[in-house]
């Protein structure tokens, strides 16, 4: 049949993986939002001793600041936690809430959050190549007409690729520094950055930090 011939030659081969990526990326979307990003529990809260070898960690933190408690959920928040008004919870390693992912990116699920811009991007990409590849233009309506569906598609991704590809980008240079995006935000308003020495307190090169984030 013409299907298996088809599949002899191998044209079938890269359909199938264009459809495994996007099913990954379903999958990769749902996992990251709806899986808890780090949420402090109230009987997680940090012990003197665990505070002081937080201090062992990171050496350059002035010894004055303290952990506070959170006004909204009344928990102690560890370093670097921030409290979501939106989800209602303090979160570990807040970097951002993601309106498109109803849920907070933090400190469980922001390398998840990472390889699934990372495959949304190849599926966009490789979407927008077959939709420019079946374009041919001419200058009447009535190609128009017969095109206007591929010309919008290819169009729509174009513009989400480019949206992908700045926010990949932008959270792959704040993770090789190893800041987030609410502290490289918000460095002025947070106490354990505004009273540091160091710019950023918690950089400890680019390959360590990559490996820390990602191991």
């Amino acid at each position: 049949s013409d299907l298996q011939k088809q599949e002899e030659r191998g044209e079938l081969l890269q359909p199938l993986i264009f459809v495994l990526l996007v099913l990954c990326s379903v999958l990769l979307y749902f996992k990251v939002s709806l899986m808890d990003p780090g949420f402090v529990k109230p009987e997680e809260e940090m012990k003197e001793g665990e505070n002081k070898g937080q201090g062992v960690v990171i050496p350059q933190i002035p010894g004055d600041i303290r952990l506070r408690r959170c006004g909204y959920c009344l928990v102690k928040q560890p370093m670097r936690a921030k409290h979501c008004q939106l989800c209602q919870h303090c979160v570990r390693r807040y970097d951002h809430h993601c309106p498109w992912l109803e849920n907070c990116v933090g400190e469980r699920n922001h390398p998840l959050f990472i390889v699934f811009l990372s495959v949304q991007l190849v599926v966009l990409l490789w979407g927008g190549h077959v939709a420019w590849s079946g374009l041919y233009f001419e200058q009447s309506w009535e190609w128009l007409q017969h095109n206007i569906f591929l010309l919008v598609s290819f169009l729509l991704i174009f513009i989400f690729t480019i949206v992908v590809l700045l926010l990949l980008v932008s959270q792959l240079y704040l993770i090789s520094c190893n800041t987030t995006t609410w502290e490289f935000m918000s460095s002025h308003r947070i106490s354990y950055l505004r009273h540091s020495e160091l710019e950023n307190p918690f950089d400890q090169g680019i390959i360590l930090n990559l490996w820390r984030f990602f191991c």
